[in-house]
């Protein structure tokens, strides 16, 4: 069923969304638009947001976004936002995802109300409040098997049908909850089901499953708990023991919500949260499926969960990504009611070089190291430059030596149309340095070039030649003072803007999305610390890697290169 197939069974908070939406103020999106009008009218009175991951995984660029807009409102309303753990399937569920979001949530540079919170802490009182839905009549032990359930349910043509147990007595159905709880029925022997509508139009509220049987160990409770509350019960009832007053989820959860206003209405709760739908975020190029991100992992196809090529929180960390930067893309997706609707990552990409112009400092680094001896530097020079031509970040220092290499790519014995580098008898700058002009072309037996010999113009440092002009400007490095660095050049892990396309997403993967290169770095870049963000000139910008650098074996990934193909409106 889709969102617009279920308008007519929704509450009134649809119709508040859809007003504020037609009456929206100047830069305010809807959800925004529906707080300022709760806080004038005196129904809220501070503003209290969550952010609710389960913690069976990493987080990835979609959960930025509900970052940046559960915790960004409350920030712009001088309110709270709480992180809470939806723990509720032990199975699924391990500590490392517990540490790791948080970590994910500090980086991006966020902070929780309180502690965290986790949807475990409330299993006594989710528990009393399902037996109190038993008492009311208004839920049931169902004894189906897990298939039957299933077929009967029905679907969007079908209704759906009774189970055997529904009517069973209040008695009947106390005694079978606490056999659950005290572990006596097996997995899928039995499950506690809310008392609705099967059949209503809206399949979610045909009688949804408030709890079911797993012997599992629980990272938060052990071994206490032989039942677990599912998500759309233990969700709306945790929103309403904090004291949410607007829970803000993604557009699948449109037909969630008569259940979620249902089962707060029926415990009678004294806080009564409201939930807002928006559109989910889908960048092209990118998969943010936890099931397909985890073939990614376990097939080889990436690094781990950190790779710089995935689009998790800690791939994008890894990769370079600056949380300034994932923060204004998200501002410039913003907020609406569109679905499927499909963001450019060029977007993306311009604002993380938009965050990386004024704070990335500068520095030279080979790539592809082609020798040239200067044949007439007197002796070798410790040149002084800024780190940033634009910003005050210190200076570094440049050896300039007789033998330095430059990127192959400068250097063409046949010049094509429009070349501005370095060709034999032709001129061109060293970056910060003097002119040089080519005087000779060294190769090997197999007619490769290995070396060219090339002489200064001594007039030239910090100075322009006289009676000529000099077009070509090329980067450099020491021969005898750089410093070998790995340099991994990563792209698009994905061929396809789509990458599910076809009928398997790993046949679009992008063979060429990781290139390891041995490259020569100026000194100061082997100065740098882990997550010390550079622009390597002409070449792009680069990070030190979070994991793998050392001052004595550099690595570097390459966030992006300077190109930037989007045009911001």
């Amino acid at each position: 069923m889709k969102p617009n197939d279920v308008v007519a069974s929704l509450p009134n908070t649809t119709a508040s969304v859809d007003a504020a939406q037609q009456e929206q103020q100047p830069g305010l999106d809807f959800v925004r638009q529906i707080i300022t009008d709760d806080l004038a009218e005196g129904r809220t009175q501070k503003v209290l947001t969550r952010f609710p991951p389960e913690p069976n995984g990493y987080l990835h660029i979609g959960h930025v976004k509900a970052i940046c807009l559960n915790f960004g409102i409350a920030e712009e309303f001088n309110g709270a936002c709480n992180l809470r753990f939806d723990d509720t399937n032990p199975d699924a569920e391990e500590q490392e995802y517990v540490d790791g979001i948080a970590n994910d949530v500090k980086w991006l540079g966020f902070n929780w109300d309180g502690a965290p919170r986790y949807a475990s802490s409330y299993f006594d009182q989710l528990y009393t409040w399902a037996v109190q839905l038993i008492q009311q009549g208004d839920a049931y032990v169902d004894l189906q098997s897990p298939e039957e359930i299933k077929l009967n349910r029905g679907n969007f043509i079908e209704p759906g049908k009774n189970s055997p147990q529904r009517d069973a007595t209040v008695e009947e159905n106390l005694e079978r909850f606490e056999k659950m709880r005290s572990g006596e029925y097996a997995e899928g022997q039995a499950v506690l089901r809310a008392k609705i509508d099967m059949i209503s139009p809206n399949v979610h509220m045909r009688d949804p499953i408030l709890y079911r049987i797993l012997h599992s160990s629980h990272h938060q409770t052990g071994d206490t708990w032989k039942i677990y509350p599912m998500y759309d019960y233990a969700h709306p009832l945790s929103d309403a023991i904090e004291g949410i007053t607007h829970s803000l989820c993604t557009l699948e959860f449109v037909d969630h919500r008569p259940f979620y206003d249902w089962v707060i209405a029926k415990v009678q709760s004294k806080s009564v949260p409201r939930q807002y739908e928006s559109s989910r975020l889908n960048v092209d190029y990118t998969i943010t499926s936890k099931r397909k991100l985890r073939k990614l992992v376990e097939g080889g196809f990436v690094n781990g969960w950190d790779d710089p090529r995935m689009p998790t929180v800690v791939g994008m960390r890894r990769r370079g990504f600056t949380p300034e930067g994932l923060r204004d893309f998200c501002k410039r997706v913003g907020v609406t009611k569109v679905d499927g609707s499909i963001v450019d990552v060029a977007m993306l990409e311009f604002c993380i070089r938009q965050s990386l112009e004024n704070t990335a400092s500068r520095g030279m680094a080979v790539l592809n190291p082609l020798k040239v001896t200067l044949t007439n530097l007197p002796e070798a020079l410790d040149l002084v430059h800024a780190r940033h031509p634009n910003v005050d970040m210190g200076e570094r220092i440049i050896p300039l030596t007789q033998d330095i290499f430059i990127d192959r790519k400068d250097f063409e014995e046949i010049a094509p149309k429009g070349f501005k580098r370095l060709i034999p008898g032709g001129e061109v700058r060293l970056r910060h340095a003097y002119v040089i002009k080519c005087d000779d072309v060294i190769k090997d037996e197999n007619g490769e070039v290995v070396e060219l010999k090339c002489s200064i113009d001594p007039a030239t440092l910090g100075k322009n030649p006289e009676g000529r002009k000099v077009k070509g400007v090329i980067h450099w490095v020491s021969a005898s003072k750089g410093v070998p660095a790995e340099v991994r050049i990563y792209d698009r892990l994905f061929n396809e803007a789509d990458p599910e396309v076809g009928d398997d997403f790993l046949a679009n993967l992008n063979p060429d999305s990781l290139q390891v290169l041995q490259a020569i770095v100026e000194p100061a870049l082997a100065q740098a610390q882990p997550e010390d963000r550079f622009q390597f000139e002409r070449e792009g910008y680069f990070v030190a890697d979070q994991h793998d650098y050392t001052a004595e074996k550099p690595v570097f990934n390459r966030i992006l290169d300077l190109k930037d193909s989007f045009k911001p409106k």
